[in-house]
């Protein structure tokens, strides 16, 4: 599905029922939509799951001014423009990497959308991009001794339309403080990442300085961790929505 926001053409696509929960998938860095697929299978029948290219990225087509427009500012208008077009109003959210970068950004501009986040991979730093690939072949190492099957990677995980405006979409990182709103998130999240990720030691950060937060920590997986284990993240996705849903419950006792 596609949608035009300001000269920017959006591609999106919906899944599940409308009457579950909304959930927003937003993807990582050189990543495409497609990089939920396999996590899809499972989250379809309990969630009603949106999942998105940001423009320039995937089959998402930039506006005609592209260095003007990759910021987390017009990513969270393109969003809100979805989700108008879709009638949500407020949602889960799920990111990973990068993509929680913008999310955290999009959160602390849309506080009252956001029901809950979850930040896969979460750093707020500067990327170590030799170590995350490092971090990787360790976890994979230790997965294969383990005797846990491999899987295999979405079709189309990190197709792009257009290479140079997809890389263009990044930019937008630099552009915004995260260090300074991140202790104003009122929504409950948590963090899932890695111990060979060392985005590890920021989501570490995060959690001090966001004390109502949780931290799960996903023993043997390295960066990139839905893609590379979607059977463990998808599971404790799961169990941080169960958990709110309990206490929500215990709350209306």
């Amino acid at each position: 599905m596609q949608i035009d926001v300001e000269d920017a053409i959006l591609n999106y696509e919906i899944s599940g029922d409308s009457s579950n929960p909304a959930l927003l998938l937003w993807h990582g860095a050189g990543c495409s939509l497609r990089m939920w697929d396999t996590a899809l299978n499972s989250l379809k029948d309990r969630f009603f799951c949106i999942a998105f290219d940001v423009r320039g990225a995937g089959q998402s087509i930039a506006g005609i001014e592209p260095p003007d427009q990759f910021t987390f500012e017009q990513y969270s208008k393109d969003i809100n423009a979805i989700l108008e077009e879709v009638e949500i109003k407020a949602f889960h959210l799920w990111s990973m990497a990068w993509g929680t970068r913008a999310a955290i950004a999009y959160s602390s501009l849309n506080p009252e959308k956001v029901l809950s986040a979850v930040f896969s991979d979460a750093s707020i730093d500067v990327a170590d991009v030799a170590s995350q690939k490092e971090g990787v072949k360790k976890a994979l190492s230790i997965q294969d001794g383990l005797g846990i099957t491999r899987f295999d990677l979405p079709s189309g995980w990190n197709k792009h339309r257009n290479l140079k405006t997809a890389q263009l979409s990044l930019s937008a990182a630099a552009k915004f403080n995260l260090s300074e709103v991140i202790e104003d998130l009122p929504m409950p999240i948590m963090l899932m990442t890695g111990d060979h990720d060392p985005n590890l030691k920021s989501s570490k950060e995060i959690l001090h300085r966001l004390p109502s937060a949780k931290l799960k920590i996903l023993e043997g997986v390295g960066h990139g961790s839905i893609l590379q284990r979607p059977d463990l993240t998808v599971t404790n996705f799961i169990e941080f929505h169960a958990s709110l849903e309990l206490s929500l419950s215990l709350i209306h006792i």
